[in-house]
């Protein structure tokens, strides 16, 4: 195999995309970022820039509400950033939690919003908040560095490290798989932290992994502990699946590669598609693994076309036996035969259950991720204080709080003495309101005001549209039925919407495509039903069919089994299919 390196010698740049250049010609990712946080004249940094802040973990952005109005008013849009925490494992203690919940009010635009990653990102940090922002977090001991960009971003895992010592072993590997795929570079320190530069070295010094080139496009890993796939594992660029024995023994992983949401409408040669099995390695492997997987990515990966520079266009252009040969000679030894395996949902448990060895923990249901206090008249969330909530929480908690990838918060480790003061701040602050098992199986991606990709409404659309999704289910007699419902502002699919058994993707404002047919499971990609439809249309193709499933489901189905078994569309089986899409 040739190294990135080596191969890119061979190329002209003019052969590339845009970006290839502008990561060798970065020095390691500072461009002239020093220079351009220190000017006060605009809100925003040059556009070359505004790529490499985010391999520091932040995009620029703009309030989109009121674009239009500054525009007319002849004032530069109303620029802030987006910044994304690095969070493995999505576990964070009490006092860091305090720490970020003063950094949403102090630097930030008062709320924090849980990723389907299991991570926080903060939204309206203006240029010169952001350094303190960054500075104030990193002396709680976390960072943003490699949360966005081209390379190996936020690593997600099961959810909740204390539920058992399996559950903490794979979450360590994590946190282990995550600094060992770390960028190098000192440059995050240097511009935002305030470290001095020290003199440099030949390149694989700074960057012995990326290289000056980097990855052709972002790269993500998830590790899941069957039955459960609450992180939709199959999404992931690559997914370790973990193999338990009868004892409860970590026996190493099923190792499966190409998982990916996004695709571009209009253009079929991009599409979603679950990762592919292929492959099992022992725990002690799974670091060497992961990296194995990423460097045939970075010296294999489309750096022409950066709509098809994921792994999943890799592996579909190596063939999956391919893709899997070429790792296996980075590795110098083959991966051992996949093991079965078997998942059965990919909700999150909500309320108080105990872990392994007695412990408490609290799973709180966040709507859609948004960690917010909301006035008395919002007409969803009327008088809900959460943020305020959490804080007196974390006040008077000496365990972890954890984030989950369904957008939910774990209050882990709670005494028996401190369920009912919990319980009391619960209500106190009105945190917990009557929520469908469709609602709680809901997820949606950011979109309107501050997304820039957005073509349509997401987070400040979907509670509404739920509500009469409800009542039509409660006039079906489905309200104690789970059904995954999950909305994306754009077709870059952050909400996983393609593996739901109901996915909305925005085409428009006010109109979406409407995919059916995931299942719960997270194993099967969903496919087009109706193209570009408005709320009406949408429920008025819904209504017939939620009834139909209600009467002549079979026992046990699911509402994506049933629409396949009944012919309303056509099986996926696993998304072998999904150049069909």
């Amino acid at each position: 195999m040739t190294d990135i390196i080596t191969r890119l010698r061979e190329v002209s740049f003019d052969d590339l995309h845009p970006n290839e250049r502008l990561k060798v010609d970065s020095d390691y990712l500072r461009g002239s970022l020093l220079k351009g946080m220190a000017d006060t004249a605009t809100g925003a940094v040059v556009p070359d820039d505004t790529q490499l802040t985010k391999f520091h973990g932040f995009y620029m952005q703009d309030d989109r509400d009121v674009r239009n109005e500054r525009r007319q008013r002849k004032l530069e849009p109303l620029y802030s950033f987006m910044v994304r925490l690095r969070l493995p494992g999505g576990r964070i203690s009490a006092a860091q939690w305090q720490t970020l919940d003063d950094v949403a009010s102090d630097y930030a635009n008062d709320t924090l919003r849980i990723t389907t990653r299991q991570t926080f990102q903060y939204h309206g940090v203006f240029k010169e908040n952001l350094r303190a922002h960054l500075k104030t977090i990193n002396d709680a001991m976390i960072d943003t560095i490699a949360a966005c960009g081209d390379v190996n971003r936020n690593i997600t895992s099961t959810a909740n490290p204390h539920r058992s010592a399996l559950h903490r072993q794979v979450y360590e590997l994590a946190g282990e798989i995550s600094a060992h795929l770390l960028p190098r570079t000192r440059a995050y320190h240097e511009i935002f932290l305030g470290e001095e530069r020290v003199a440099g070295g030949p390149d694989e010094v700074y960057e012995p992994l990326y290289t000056q080139h980097y990855l052709p496009r972002k790269f993500k890993i998830g590790l899941a502990i069957p039955p459960d796939n609450e992180l939709d594992v199959f999404a992931n660029d690559v997914a370790f699946i973990a193999d338990v024995g009868e004892d409860g023994t970590l026996n190493g992983f099923n190792v499966a590669v190409g998982g990916g949401m996004g695709t571009t409408h209009g253009e079929p040669a991009t599409y979603p598609r679950m990762a592919s099995v292929i492959g099992f390695c022992t725990t002690e492997q799974v670091v060497d693994v992961a990296e194995k997987i990423m460097l045939v990515q970075r010296d294999n990966g489309n750096r022409q076309d950066r709509k098809n520079a994921r792994l999943k266009y890799t592996v579909d252009t190596m063939t999956v036996e391919g893709f899997k040969a070429a790792v296996e000679e980075y590795l110098g030894y083959e991966l051992a035969a996949d093991r079965p395996f078997e998942f059965t949902t990919t909700g999150d448990q909500l309320g108080w259950y105990q872990g392994e060895d007695g412990q408490w923990h609290y799973g709180l249901y966040i709507e859609n991720g948004r960690i917010r206090d909301y006035p008395a008249n919002n007409p969803i969330h009327a008088g809900m204080q959460i943020k305020s909530g959490l804080r007196a929480i974390a006040d008077m908690h000496d365990g972890d709080i954890v984030l989950t990838t369904n957008q939910n918060v774990i209050i882990t480790c709670v005494a028996e003495k401190d369920r009912e003061r919990i319980d009391a701040i619960i209500d106190q602050y009105r945190m917990v309101k009557n929520v469908t098992p469709m609602r709680q199986h809901s997820m949606a991606c950011v979109a309107f005001p501050t997304c820039g990709l957005a073509m349509a409404e997401s987070e400040r659309y979907l509670p509404g549209l739920l509500d009469k999704l409800d009542s039509i289910m409660k006039k079906a007699g489905l309200e104690n039925d789970p059904i995954v419902v999950r909305m994306s502002g754009c077709p870059n699919g952050c909400s996983r919407p393609f593996m739901a058994e109901i996915g909305f993707v925005g085409k428009a404002i006010g109109r979406y495509n409407l995919y059916l047919g995931g299942n719960e499971t997270g194993t099967r990609l969903n496919k087009m039903y109706r193209e570009n439809i408005d709320e009406k249309t949408i429920l008025e193709e819904l209504t017939p069919l939620l009834h139909r499933y209600a009467s002549e489901r079979e026992a046990g189905e699911c509402f994506g089994d049933f629409v396949i078994r009944a012919g309303v569309i056509k099986a996926t089986t696993q998304g072998l299919d999904f150049h069909e899409q």
